[in-house]
């Protein structure tokens, strides 16, 4: 049975400290998701492919506020995200959106701004099917949007307008 106290709650790591301090969450028996996507790096002698977190400084804790001070505690995390003066927290089809989302190939881009609300769509075909998105027009070209409300974050998400249909 699920405690319906826990949630998802967006965490700011430092920089860079975002994989050290998800490791130090799961040793101490937390439930995370850090979004994690395939990059290829060049240096002088070679090219190599990384795993670099999609959201830059931000993981995910499911938790309950029980357990707000604990996590603040791990080494890396800075602060809770904030959203109208209280904690901010992700919906659950949120998380299971960005799983869905890293679960395919598509090459993935994330804009961090606030994109204006667009016509609500749900993708009906193809790698992203079920998700619920917006759509927006960037260079007379149709994109889908997956809006991560409380983050002020959105990811760019390339599929055929042909998959979507109105909410």
């Amino acid at each position: 049975m699920v405690d319906v106290n826990y949630k998802w709650y967006p965490v700011y790591t430092r920089s860079r400290a975002e994989k050290k301090a998800n490791q130090e969450l799961l040793d101490k028996g937390i439930t995370t998701y850090l979004p994690l996507k395939k990059t290829i790096k060049q240096w002088s002698d070679r090219k190599k492919i990384v795993e670099e977190p999609l959201i830059k400084s931000y993981l995910f804790v499911y938790i309950s506020t029980k357990e707000f001070a604990e996590v603040l505690m791990i080494n890396g995390i800075v602060r809770f995200l904030y959203f109208s003066g209280k904690v901010a927290s992700m919906p659950e089809r949120q998380i299971e959106d960005l799983k869905l989302l890293l679960a395919t190939d598509s090459e993935l881009e994330v804009l961090e701004f606030d994109i204006q609300p667009g016509e609500k769509v749900i993708v009906k075909a193809g790698p992203f099917k079920g998700m619920m998105a917006e759509t927006v027009s960037i260079r007379s070209k149709q994109r889908l949007i997956l809006r991560l409300e409380n983050m002020g974050v959105a990811i760019n998400i390339n599929t055929s307008t042909a998959f979507v249909a109105r909410f």
